[in-house]
């Protein structure tokens, strides 16, 4: 009898607390741009979504607190009906200036007699600079696209399972690279205005089990994505769900209604993951936005089809997943040539995260002036500007190799204004010499050891430089 009384006492708890939780299927999320360790030289972009998943048009009230649900933490506050299906999102900046410490961010929604809250934590350090000055996340490509530049290590990615992306993703949680981009879920060696690709007759391979593409590369692992986002979860990390490849550089409407179709898929088969940060879109550019095209008329015509690309694809996403950013990489080379058609891109994409900044061309904007350029552009479209900082180089073969930990303490050191540097890429560079398999060569143990040294030393200075007032915060 006590058992029975014990088990339906759980089942009115489980009741009353379950409009409490909030979940993805309930259509709230609450996301934080940058989602980890920001200066306080950096504004925090807040953003709530919401979707009305029932039949009914309903009426919702939300609140963002901060630090706790008292009036005067209140941020903002929104009461909005809703009809079935729809999707709204709110956008709020935190000046961070006077938030140094752990911060709660917390949304309330109230749902007729229904509260649902999530929360979100994030540390502000004090600093002169927008930079942490260190590595926040990493690519995590599931298999390199060129077997030449991957040649070291993509016979290796071939034998990984589920279990050992896992420790690949607690590998990069112990060097505090918390934010993971997964370069790709599909493979399909393309280039724009090189192919007669459809979304109907779509070749391309899939990384995880695809329903609408169910043909897959020949790796061990029978679902990375789920792994990858499974382990992220109980590390309380972030993950960019690479939407691609349809084709190199393609940003033309077929390439558009394929993305669209992908996107639903897997927000369909991932979204109830915690970890499951936004959508990232694989294709890249270059720096120009016109992909190298000869002629004028072609130039403009490939810089229309991005523009439109994303402004139709960041509509679709805030439709599924409202408050899921996107994310884009270019290159940082011919930035000035493009200079027409940022404003545009930006307004759509929210986070820009280029490369490249160390082996600019012969002509070209240095690095620090390509860097400038580009954060003042994102500055006046309320975008994001990230840094995708190179851990490799070049081999004489054009395999790549290991960057010493000097090279890329200079370049953190050189490049001070981006709120969130990530690396390319994890696997193959970086190795946790405690994991069942090593990917690559020996020297990838040296990098991670020798980067590891480096991001204890430079979280020791800075702890030491925290008053004592305010240690106890961290």
């Amino acid at each position: 009898m006590n058992n029975l009384i014990k088990f339906v006492f759980l089942c009115l708890l489980m009741v009353l607390v379950k409009p409490l939780v909030g979940t993805a299927q309930e259509g709230i999320s609450l996301t934080l741009i940058p989602p980890t360790t920001i200066t306080n030289q950096v504004d925090l972009d807040i953003r709530a979504g919401l979707r009305n998943e029932q039949q009914r048009t309903k009426m919702v009230e939300l609140s963002i607190y901060i630090g706790d649900e008292r009036p005067e933490n209140l941020l903002h506050y929104v009461k909005k009906e809703l009809l079935p299906q729809q999707a709204y999102e709110v956008k709020h900046i935190l000046p961070t200036q006077d938030r140094i410490g752990n911060n709660r961010i917390i949304l309330v929604v109230k749902d007729g007699e229904k509260t649902y809250r999530k929360v979100r934590d994030i540390e502000v350090i004090s600093s002169t600079q927008r930079s942490t000055g260190l590595i926040d996340g990493a690519w995590a490509g599931i298999y390199h696209w060129s077997e030449t530049e991957g040649k070291h290590w993509n016979t290796d990615i071939k034998k990984m399972t589920d279990g050992q992306w896992r420790e690949m993703v607690q590998a990069m949680h112990k060097l505090k690279m918390d934010i993971v981009v997964i370069q790709e879920v599909f493979r399909n060696e393309e280039y724009v205005g090189k192919h007669q690709t459809t979304v109907e007759s779509y070749k391309g391979k899939a990384f995880y089990p695809s329903k609408r593409y169910p043909e897959r590369v020949p790796i061990a692992a029978n679902d990375p994505v789920e792994a990858i986002l499974d382990e992220a979860d109980k590390l309380n990390m972030h993950v960019f769900v690479g939407v691609g490849m349809f084709a190199w550089f393609d940003f033309t409407p077929e390439s558009l209604e394929w993305h669209k179709i992908v996107a639903k898929e897997l927000w369909e088969k991932y979204g109830h993951h915690a970890s499951f940060y936004g959508f990232y879109v694989s294709e890249e550019s270059g720096g120009n936005l016109d992909n190298w095209e000869h002629s004028e008329v072609k130039r403009m015509e490939r810089k229309k089809e991005i523009v439109d690309f994303f402004r139709e694809f960041k509509t679709y996403c805030n439709q599924i997943a409202p408050a899921k950013p996107v994310m884009l990489a270019t290159n940082s080379m011919q930035v000035p040539a493009g200079l027409d058609t940022y404003p545009a891109l930006l307004q759509n994409l929210d986070i820009l995260c280029p490369f490249g900044f160390a082996r600019m061309p012969k002509g070209d904007l240095t690095g620090k002036e390509s860097a400038d350029l580009l954060q003042s552009l994102c500055d006046r479209a309320g975008a994001h500007l990230w840094f995708d900082l190179e851990t490799f180089l070049f081999n004489e073969d054009q395999s790549l190799y290991p960057r010493p930990v000097a090279e890329i303490v200079r370049d953190l050191n050189r490049f001070q204004n981006f709120e969130k540097i990530l690396c390319y890429q994890f696997p193959g560079v970086f190795n946790d010499p405690k994991m069942s398999i090593r990917i690559g060569e020996a020297r990838t143990v040296d990098l991670f050891r020798d980067y590891q040294r480096y991001m204890e030393k430079t979280i020791k200075e800075r702890l030491s430089k925290v008053p004592s007032s305010t240690k106890a915060q961290y």
